[in-house]
């Protein structure tokens, strides 16, 4: 009794405040506990085992980072000192892949090879008939103490030079541990090298790879000194092949090892670096022809139909010697030939009349020669995506002052240049970006070697001209094929326009340079051809025509789609 009362009187001094031992007194006993919030649950001490368990585990990890420490630091103490104070760290370069060059058929044309006991890829080209178009490169350099003062590859030439930004990637780098010994202790990447982008061309391997060969052995067998040929799409400026002999090796100059070989490279007089398709200049002969005589009919100069009459030669008075005639001869007497025929069988002496007059016939003169000559671009750059590209040279009154002391313009400079001689000098590139315009009916398209290059397919200009103009042309040189003189392209499977042209050099005229231009197919044409001989034998019975002929045959059998 005593004790309830004792109770009731501290809970009312307590203001009802109840004791937390007390909350668990009957805990069990309440129902309707929520378990999963410990409802109910009376509070249990940490058992022995469990704190025995803890700290045995911390005891072993504490004797085994102790054991470590002492061997790091007693048995092998001395080693790491010396090595902390003979290593050092070396920041290297990662070199990154270079970009593959393919042509239009993801074939690669210029790759990377590993190598294992340098620290860079080998570059490595498709050889043979690559060498200008692709170039070299030139490798990353070290000093005699090992550091790169090069720490990139460099294109040198070509598409590689062209294109290099995009081909060369970035470089990466990594901290390398290193003794007195050049022992490697470790090493960490800081900065992962970027791959080059690729670069895929228009270039049709096959063909390119066999063109490269008819022109080496024409050139070995027959006395020229090299040649170049050019394939290209009419409708975009694609180019199909470019290729150039002779040639160097890539792989050699880009290595840069063989001495010798380099050597003979400088003191070859074919000048072995020149690209003959975009640097080298050459008289082009005959294959103006069908410009000029474009630009007559545009001028008016001459109706398609009417005929001149070639006996083998015409003859002016002689400015030097008076009383004396200046011969200009004819290759061969063509009798009455109309434009469609003096085209086919290349009548010199009809193009002397319609270029600079002759007795009833009027001529278009110099200042018209060189208007329609460069309203098809012909003498200057096509702006090819390559490096060194030469515009050519169309001689005029102003050019001859220039370059002869002074001298004075006469009939008979203008007769040579309306027939691509005296001083005339083209390269085969712009000749097949001209005969293209004369394919597609005046569109001067620009040729490239980047597949899918918008930026250059719509870079093109439109030659407003009469289409009867082109017709004429087109007539001429697809009977040259029939009956004329390149009657070597006359072939079953495919219909073949062309115009060929013989220029003499030199003052014994005792060398010439050997032409042949054109399309294909005749009825829609979509490829334009230029193939070019260098200074063979005037003596010689074969030339660029029989080039292009035995590439026909080649491509009747491996590359019939671009027949269709």
């Amino acid at each position: 009794m005593i004790r309830k009362i004792l109770i009731k009187q501290k809970i009312k001094d307590a203001n009802f405040f109840v004791e937390p031992d007390e909350i668990f007194l009957d805990s069990k006993n309440i129902q309707n506990f929520d378990r999963q919030q410990f409802e109910g649950r009376i509070e249990k001490p940490i058992s022995k085992k469990t704190i025995f368990f803890i700290g045995s585990f911390f005891l072993i990890i504490f004797v085994v980072f102790s054991a470590r420490l002492g061997y790091l630091q007693i048995k092998k103490g001395q080693l790491y000192l010396n090595r902390s104070n003979n290593n050092t760290l070396e920041k290297q370069v990662i070199f990154s892949d270079r970009g593959i060059i393919y042509d239009r058929n993801k074939v690669e044309l210029a790759w990377n090879k590993k190598d294992e006991e340098a620290p860079t890829a080998i570059r490595t080209y498709m050889s043979p008939g690559f060498s200008h178009l692709l170039g070299y490169v030139s490798y990353p350099k070290q000093d005699d103490s090992g550091n790169f003062w090069q720490s990139d590859f460099i294109g040198k030439d070509g598409l590689e030079k062209q294109h290099n930004e995009e081909l060369k990637g970035e470089n990466g780098s990594k901290i390398v541990e290193v003794d007195v010994r050049d022992k490697v202790h470790s090493e960490n990447i800081v900065n992962a090298p970027t791959r080059g982008a690729d670069v895929v061309t228009t270039i049709d391997s096959r063909i390119q790879k066999q063109l490269f060969t008819f022109i080496k052995n024409l050139s070995q067998s027959n006395g020229f000194a090299g040649g170049a040929g050019v394939i290209m799409n009419v409708q975009n400026g694609e180019v199909i092949t470019s290729t150039s002999y002779p040639e160097y090796d890539s792989e050699v100059l880009s290595l840069g090892k063989d001495s010798e070989k380099i050597k003979g490279y400088f003191t070859d007089k074919r000048k072995v670096f020149i690209d003959k398709t975009i640097s080298g200049l050459y008289t082009p002969g005959s294959i103006v022809k069908p410009f000029f005589a474009i630009g007559a009919l545009a001028e008016g100069v001459i109706d398609p139909y009417k005929k001149i009459l070639s006996t083998g030669s015409i003859s002016i008075p002689n400015p030097y010697l008076p009383g004396q005639k200046t011969v200009f001869k004819d290759w061969r007497a063509q009798g009455w030939v109309d434009m469609r025929q003096a085209l086919a069988v290349s009548s010199d002496v009809y193009f002397y009349e319609i270029g600079g007059g002759f007795e009833g016939q009027k001529g278009l003169g110099i200042a018209n020669i060189e208007k329609y000559a460069r309203l098809f671009d012909i003498g200057q750059k096509t702006d090819i995506d390559l490096p060194d590209e030469k515009g050519g040279t169309i001689p005029s009154p102003e050019w001859k002052i220039k370059n002869f002391k002074g001298e004075q313009w006469r009939i008979g400079d203008t007769y040579h240049t309306a027939i691509g001689q005296y001083g005339f000098q083209v390269t085969p590139m712009e000749m097949a970006r001209a005969i293209s315009a004369v394919a597609n009916y005046g569109t001067l398209v620009s040729p490239h070697y980047i597949l899918g290059d918008t930026a250059k397919e719509k870079a093109v200009s439109k030659i407003d001209l009469k289409k009867e103009y082109f017709d004429v042309v087109h007539e001429g040189m697809r009977q040259g094929v029939l009956n004329g003189t390149s009657v070597a392209l006359n072939v079953p499977y495919v219909h073949v326009a062309s115009k060929t042209g013989t220029a003499q050099l030199g003052v014994n005229k005792n060398k010439v340079n050997s032409w042949i231009i054109g399309f294909f197919p005749y009825e829609n044409p979509k490829y334009a051809y230029t193939i070019m001989m260098e200074a063979g034998p005037s003596t010689n019975g074969v030339g660029a025509s029989s080039i292009m002929r035995q590439l026909l045959d080649w491509m009747s059998i491996n590359t019939p789609e671009y027949f269709k």
